[in-house]
């Protein structure tokens, strides 16, 4: 458990050209990159968005300065009020850096099998970090459905308990705000509208949901694609064989209020080896250094370029850093 010590946002400054007030002015603008090695032969091109170059490496600081903003402006979060939220550690990073900025105590509440990365970076941050033990029979490094629905009922306890408001990226609209306004916008502006197809490998859902609202505004023929773990495709109707998979960041076969269905163009789904392997391949080709969704989210894509977009462009992104991962078998 780890202290935190309250700071107060930056009111003002002088009027300097290309300074941020405070940390969270560095949050999304991230850069876009053509995968060229990887795409190499198949008449196509998978476009990654890095999103670990926010401050707190990953499209989680995003939703975090979205939901906590919003719910400030609403009057729903106080001032100097305790945040808490579930978390595999990227959003409980990105909520430890806004709360630090906007002076509110956060407590981020994980499962023990998320990488212990992870919950040194909360703790670095200021968090108070929770960690909840696994179901029986759950491995290390694999958060099963029932691993998240036991760190949902702590969350839930510290709610009663001590008054805390929840950030809650499964619920808040705020959420799917955040990738529409930006992660989806940045997306249009890059690649000038040239687009055929965007896939996403599903957490919360928020992203999915906000980036292919914006992109079907303006491009009505970009089909979007939802991704799962083989094994786990609860959202494509598929049974649940293989609940413990190793993707780590979403595929947790349970329902997701924030998902809209009706923007899905299609289900696709990833083997762990091949999530794993496209990862390894992003490092030493292209000098990408990514966790394991941007593997499964790259691997999806490909397979868009061998079928149904052939000769295509599809983007994705690279969700967050390699540097989460080192406790992992993720990189040998």
């Amino acid at each position: 458990m780890c202290n935190r010590n309250k700071s107060s946002e930056i009111q003002s400054l002088p009027p300097f050209t290309s300074v941020h007030p405070n940390v969270t002015g560095t949050i999304g603008g991230t850069p876009l990159v053509a995968l060229q090695k990887l795409s190499s032969g198949t008449g196509g091109l998978v476009l990654l968005k890095l999103e670990y170059f926010s401050p707190g490496h990953s499209k989680k600081d995003r939703i975090a300065l979205g939901m906590i903003r919003a719910s400030r402006t609403s009057g729903l979060l106080r001032e100097g009020q305790a945040v808490v939220e579930l978390t595999s550690g990227n959003t409980g990073t990105g909520l430890a850096i806004v709360c630090a900025a906007y002076g509110h105590p956060f407590i981020a509440v994980m499962s023990e099998g998320n990488s212990v990365e992870r919950a040194r970076m909360m703790c670095a941050l200021g968090a108070e970090v929770v960690l909840v033990s696994q179901c029986k029979g759950s491995q290390h490094g694999q958060v099963s459905g029932a691993d998240l629905a036991r760190v949902n009922e702590c969350v839930e306890q510290i709610v009663r308990e001590r008054g805390a408001f929840r950030a809650d990226q499964f619920q808040l609209g705020s959420n799917p705000d955040a990738h529409a306004c930006g992660t989806g916008a940045e997306l249009l502006e890059q690649t000038g509208g040239r687009l055929d197809a965007f896939v996403e490998f599903v957490g919360s859902g928020g992203t999915f949901t906000g980036v292919s609202r914006t992109l079907k505004k303006t491009l009505p023929k970009v089909r979007c694609y939802v991704v799962e773990p083989r094994g786990a495709a609860i959202l494509a109707g598929a049974p649940i064989t293989r609940p413990n998979h190793r993707i780590q960041g979403g595929g947790y076969s349970r329902t997701l209020p924030l998902l809209d269905t009706g923007l899905c163009d299609g289900y696709l789904q990833v083997e762990d080896e091949d999530a794993i392997a496209i990862a390894r391949r992003l490092a030493k080709d292209e000098g990408i250094f990514s966790g394991f969704s941007a593997g499964a989210n790259v691997a999806a894509a490909l397979q868009l370029l061998k079928n149904q977009h052939l000769g295509g462009v599809v983007a994705c992104l690279a969700a967050d850093s390699g540097l989460k991962y080192l406790s992992t078998n993720l990189y040998p």
